[in-house]
């Protein structure tokens, strides 16, 4: 049995019904809300729980462990998304899923098998420089998977302060906005002084050595003088889509 919102309910109207007893209906919940594969235990409770699945973090997990885990989503009939995969481990997770696509710049797989309510509201994602576009992708291709239209704005960082002022009028139509930035992460501050919404601020690990690998970045985004900027881990595209899809679903009623 595939676990969503709507089996569940057409579960628990058979019993009931009298249709389905007991032993039958923990039959088909075997596998809920977590399925234990050893190496993993994969929490399909999350998408009732929150609004979207369980994500993959695949560094550190062998491609087999990722395929496994990738298996066991699947086939619960709703989308996967697996973040931080090489090439070579897609290539494998392709052979053995049908299905699957990959964004190389984001480095992250895909599987669409539901289709998701959309979000009405457009999510600016805006990066400071060209070098900033895999993890401000990262963020796109999150927001996408749970229904979030999204428009890049790609580098517009402090360096020319005219490339981000002449976005403003689509700005500050928004909700939320991500802004992804390295070097000295100035960006988010910019932003966050000139729109009435919530920043979220991502640092990335961009720039030369006194960037520190991020860490220059994140202490300037968490020093920022403009009120209203929130700020993610170094390089955490996936947090911050998270953070964004939450807030415009809340203003929209579609995460209750």
């Amino acid at each position: 049995m595939k676990i969503n919102t709507e089996n569940l309910k057409k579960l628990l109207q058979q019993v009931k019904n009298g249709e389905i007893d007991i032993d039958g209906a923990i039959t088909e919940l075997k596998h809920f809300p977590s399925e234990d594969l050893g190496f993993a235990t994969v929490d399909h409770h999350r998408q009732l729980r929150r609004g979207f699945p369980e994500v993959i973090y695949c560094p550190g997990k062998s491609p087999q462990q990722i395929v496994d885990i990738f298996n066991s989503l699947a086939n619960e009939g709703g989308n996967v998304l697996a973040t931080r995969v090489d090439a070579e481990v897609f290539e494998k997770v392709k052979s053995e899923i049908d299905g699957v696509s990959y964004n190389k710049l984001a480095k992250a797989i895909v599987l669409e098998q539901q289709e998701v309510e959309r979000v009405e509201s457009i999510l600016p994602i805006v990066s400071a420089g060209t070098s900033d576009l895999p993890v401000a992708m990262e963020a796109k291709v999150t927001a996408e998977i749970m229904g979030q239209p999204c428009e890049m704005i790609n580098d517009v960082g402090v360096a020319g302060l005219h490339r981000v002022v002449s976005h403003l009028k689509k700005l500050r139509k928004a909700n939320v906005i991500i802004v992804v930035a390295g070097m000295e992460g100035a960006l988010a501050s910019v932003v966050g002084g000139l729109v009435d919404c919530p920043v979220i601020a991502v640092p990335t690990s961009i720039g030369y050595g006194a960037n520190l690998v991020g860490l220059t970045a994140l202490m300037g985004m968490l020093n920022s003088c403009a009120g209203g900027v929130s700020v993610v881990n170094i390089d955490n595209g996936f947090s911050a889509a998270v953070s964004a899809v939450l807030i415009n679903k809340k203003i929209e009623g579609k995460n209750t």
